[in-house]
């Protein structure tokens, strides 16, 4: 496996630390299982979320190739772009686009931001996320099953349009 052939772009690890604030607890979005996502942002303007895997995290070189290989591959409104990786000694990186309303489960589970969550809303949600697990299981070039489907794995954008996120723990499937 070899990612140096991946379809996105390999960022620089003091690039990624100047974005965001030499990892800065003030940008810190969340932390996951494989490690803490940063908000951060490019020379440019744009603004992306920064996953820095735990050392110990358990997604080792392997875990983390998978999901710059698969996610670099996949296209679909309803899934996180992947913008980029950083790889440098022991510190693995991956630059995702930023969405702006964080994850589903800080609507469903905070008492005054749950109210946002219309029954149009809702629905608007499952169908997205329905959407973006066909794509994965039948019409992407590849047969991906996620693995890790979560509330707080469904990102929402502006608009609180879903997007999958996290590919850390998918798999590649053969159709047969």
């Amino acid at each position: 496996m070899d990612i140096s052939t991946s379809e996105c772009l390999q960022y620089n690890f003091s690039t990624m630390k100047a974005a965001t604030y030499d990892f800065s607890e003030d940008n810190k979005l969340g932390k996951g299982g494989f490690g803490a996502v940063y908000k951060g942002k490019l020379e440019d303007g744009q603004e992306i979320a920064v996953k820095r895997l735990a050392r110990d995290s358990g997604q080792g070189d392997i875990e983390f190739k998978n999901e710059v290989l698969l996610v670099a591959k996949l296209q679909h409104r309803n899934l996180v772009r992947l913008l980029g990786f950083s790889i440098e000694g022991s510190e693995r990186l991956l630059i995702y686009e930023l969405l702006s309303n964080a994850s589903l489960d800080q609507f469903i589970f905070d008492p005054t931001k749950h109210t946002i969550l219309d029954w149009e809303k809702r629905y608007k949600i499952i169908k997205g996320v329905a959407k973006g697990l066909l794509y994965l299981h039948e019409d992407s070039r590849l047969m991906i099953i996620h693995r890790d489907l979560k509330t707080s794995n469904i990102l929402l954008d502006i608009e609180m349009n879903p997007k999958i996120a996290d590919f850390g723990m998918a798999r590649l499937f053969n159709p047969e």
